[in-house]
């Protein structure tokens, strides 16, 4: 078979932005400043317009972006944060990370994401933050969550590292001030060069704290006013993701498109669930998440066609063997494991021509008819 589908093409993104990356890496190198600095804030203001916040916070990375805003918080130990039973692991890695407990709520099977009308039976009088997930750059249902968050007096935090679209800023109307954190991760919709993350929010103070936390704990070198971290996103990968940057919203219309295809080639076949855009909730495809009851052996028949897919994610949190101190089973969360058991990531990405989707669908419409 000489047709090859990667999953996700990354030197293509690199190709395509060559002339800038190649010119942002050169002036990082003759500024000699590679930690914080100007290039880091350039890119926190150009982020924080982009995402229609009055703050962005370079951090390490995604996790770390969770972490930090916990720390400012003052969540910690003997409280609660509710988490969704289905999402990447580091989402509750970082509720563990800094002494708290995970309370795993279950999804809305179509959309993946927070089932809203299930939050308020898993607070508790330890209950200080609900984490909702944007999986697959899916947008959660910010609105019935930020009301119940506001009845209980709760913190909003959002895991928004697969949701990287214009103007997708936390939620305004939380009682307490809300914040986001962003993974830049290589395979993001934007995307770094290594590790990278940052914090978007609307709350000075909050803002300040995380500027702290992230750097030792000072605002001024050598002046330690918290006990803080060392969490900086480095003045190299901040110049990239501006070279990137004003590319990210015709790359968010390329994956809307080839998803619009996918899912107009893919309607109705046997077994075969789509993704469902909840209403009023926007969605940045980061990942094209298909189920199927046979879904190892779909994975086995488009790679023997030279299709690249990727399963997100084979082992739910709450079954992980890291998780395994709490004591959960098989059958505890079981919308979470059908989606485990079930999900297939297509290829997805701007530099997805149209032909090689064709060739995806082709290919799914094939092992649909002949396993039906």
């Amino acid at each position: 078979m000489d047709k090859k589908i990667p999953f996700l093409d990354l030197k293509a993104a690199y190709l395509e932005a060559k002339d800038s990356i190649d010119a942002a890496y050169q002036r990082v190198m003759d500024s000699g400043w590679y930690i914080l600095g100007e290039e880091l804030e350039a890119f926190e203001s150009e982020f924080a317009q982009f995402s229609g916040a009055r703050h962005c916070i370079g951090v390490g990375n995604g996790l770390e972006a969770l972490v930090l805003i916990f720390l400012a918080k003052g969540i910690g130990p003997g409280d609660e944060v509710i988490v969704p039973s289905n999402t990447y692991i580091a989402s509750w890695l970082a509720v563990s990370m800094v002494g708290a407990k995970v309370v795993p709520v279950e999804p809305k099977v179509a959309t993946y994401n927070l089932d809203p009308q299930l939050i308020e039976a898993a607070i508790t009088p330890a209950t200080k933050a609900i984490m909702p997930v944007h999986l697959y750059g899916q947008k959660s249902e910010m609105k019935p969550i930020t009301e119940i968050a506001n009845r209980h007096g709760l913190f909003v935090i959002e895991d928004s590292a697969q949701m990287q679209l214009r103007g997708h800023a936390p939620v305004k109307d939380i009682n307490a001030g809300s914040a986001a954190g962003f993974s830049f991760y290589p395979g993001k919709n934007l995307g770094a060069f290594g590790d990278a993350g940052c914090v978007v929010t609307d709350d000075d103070n909050l803002a300040e704290t995380l500027k702290k936390l992230r750097n030792y704990g000072s605002k001024q070198k050598y002046y330690n006013e918290v006990k803080g971290r060392n969490s900086r996103l480095d003045p190299l990968q901040a110049a990239f993701l501006r070279a990137k940057l004003p590319l990210l919203e015709s790359w968010n219309l390329r994956r809307a498109q080839i998803a619009e295809y996918y899912r107009e080639s893919l309607a109705g076949l046997e077994g075969l669930v789509l993704p469902v855009i909840a209403a009023g909730c926007p969605h940045a495809w980061h990942i094209f998440a298909i189920r199927h009851p046979q879904r190892d052996a779909l994975q086995a028949w488009l790679a023997e066609r030279g299709v690249g897919s990727l399963i997100h994610y084979p082992i739910p949190p709450h079954l992980s063997e890291a998780y395994s101190d709490l004591g959960y089973r098989k059958g505890d969360f079981p919308i979470a494991e059908e989606i485990h058991q079930s999900e297939l990531s297509l290829p997805m990405g701007p530099h997805l021509s149209m032909e090689d989707a064709a060739y995806v669908a082709s290919a799914i419409q094939e092992f649909c008819q002949n396993s039906a």
